[in-house]
């Protein structure tokens, strides 16, 4: 699995009931179900996604993330997890408060715009960055809301929304100390966990 899918697998308890939107290829559900008995379903809006899903045995729904999540019932989950989606919505904070209004806690992974390498790329040769985690040119990109650790961070705080944990990756693997500590600077791939107050 992905460097952030690896992540998110040791924060989803043993047994809990699971939303995962934009599943993909529902590797991370189908690795939750086989080793921490995890139950829940995956939403997704790509036929190929769709189609792994299935073969993989996991409970899929075709939806788009746009049109929110008005079918599911408040507190119906343990978690929802979102990866790599929340910079190709609409309304992205709009689906923060439909992720918490579903179950108590939500994960959440994004491209962090401000990774040091997009910075560098952007300032010296004037284009926007293409890279493993902004893998589009900016013409037919889906992603339509970029932002960064601090950006992610200041809407939580004006939600009113709690940080429980939070980690960085860069690249395939986990972040190095410096993106520990400067995030912001040093992590391509932003990974938080964020419940109600």
């Amino acid at each position: 699995m992905r460097a952030d899918l690896e992540l998110i697998y040791d924060w989803v308890p043993q047994g809990a009931h699971v939303l995962d939107l934009a599943c993909g290829d529902g590797a991370l559900l189908e690795r939750l179900a086989q080793e921490k008995n995890v139950t829940g379903y995956g939403l997704e809006i790509d036929p190929d996604g769709i189609t792994q899903c299935v073969f993989r045995g996991v409970n899929v729904i075709e939806h788009n993330l746009d049109d929110g999540l008005g079918s599911f019932s408040d507190n119906s989950y343990d978690q929802v997890i979102m990866t790599q989606a929340l910079q190709a919505l609409r309304r992205p904070d709009k689906m923060l408060d439909e992720m918490l209004r579903v179950a108590e806690e939500g994960i959440i992974t994004f491209p962090n715009f401000a990774y040091w390498r997009h910075r560098i790329h952007l300032g010296l040769r004037g284009y926007m960055p293409v890279s493993k985690s902004l893998p589009h040119a900016w013409y037919d990109t889906p992603n339509i809301h970029l932002s960064t650790f601090n950006d992610f961070e200041h809407l939580c705080r004006e939600k009113g929304l709690v940080i429980v944990d939070r980690a960085v990756g860069v690249g395939d693997h986990k972040g190095h100390w410096t993106s520990k500590w400067w995030p912001n600077l040093f992590g391509e791939i932003a990974i938080f966990r964020v419940r109600r107050r």
